[in-house]
C-alpha cells in the first residue's frame, strides 16, 4: 500500500465516522454534553433519565414543556426548582390522547397535593405540574404520571416540601 492509499483510506474512515455521529442525532451530543456538565459543575445536579424519577426526587432547571427525556436532579437539601410528590398510573389499552391524560394528571396531582404538602392546594403558595406519557413513550409501556410541586414565583426551594404546610 502506498502512503497515498493509506491517506485516502484514513480520510474515508474519518468521513464515515463523522457521518455516523451526525446521523445519530442529538442523543449522543446531549449525552456527552450532560456528562461534561455533570463533571464540571456537580452542584448543578445530575442528569437523570425521566423514566427513573421517583417520589421524593428534586429537580433543578426549568423544563420548557414539550417532550422531555432527561432532567437534572439534586439532593432536596440543596436549592432546587421542583419536587416529585406523587405518582399515578394510567390504564392499559390504546393511547387515550393528551387531553384525557392531562385531565387525569390534573385530578391525580390535585388529589395528592394536600396529603403531601400538609395544606390544601387553594391555601398553598405552591403550584403543581406533571410529566406524563407521550404517544411515543406509551408504545414503549409508559403509563406513569409524575406530579411535581414548584414555586410559581420562580423562587428556588431548599429542603423537601413534604408536610411543610406551605
Amino acid at each position: 500500500m502506498t502512503t497515498e492509499t493509506i491517506w485516502r483510506r484514513s480520510i474515508a474512515i474519518a468521513a464515515v465516522a463523522a457521518a455516523a455521529v451526525v446521523l445519530s442525532g442529538c442523543s449522543i451530543l446531549d449525552q456527552v454534553t450532560d456528562e461534561i456538565s455533570d463533571a464540571v459543575d456537580p452542584g448543578a445536579g445530575t442528569t437523570q433519565d425521566i423514566f427513573t424519577l421517583v417520589v421524593g426526587d428534586c429537580e433543578v432547571g426549568h423544563q420548557d414543556g414539550g417532550e422531555v427525556s432527561s432532567t437534572k436532579t439534586i439532593d432536596c437539601a440543596e436549592p432546587h426548582d421542583a419536587e416529585v410528590y406523587a405518582a399515578s398510573y394510567l390504564d392499559e389499552g390504546d393511547f387515550p390522547g393528551d387531553s384525557v391524560i392531562e385531565e387525569q394528571a390534573t385530578n391525580d396531582c390535585y388529589a395528592g397535593f394536600s396529603s403531601f404538602m400538609g395544606v390544601e392546594y387553594e391555601d398553598s403558595v405552591y403550584d403543581f405540574s406533571w410529566y406524563y406519557p407521550t404517544e411515543g413513550s406509551w408504545s414503549e409501556g409508559d403509563r406513569e404520571i409524575l406530579c411535581l410541586v414548584y414555586d410559581p414565583a420562580g423562587n428556588e426551594i431548599t429542603g423537601s416540601l413534604a408536610d411543610s404546610g406551605l
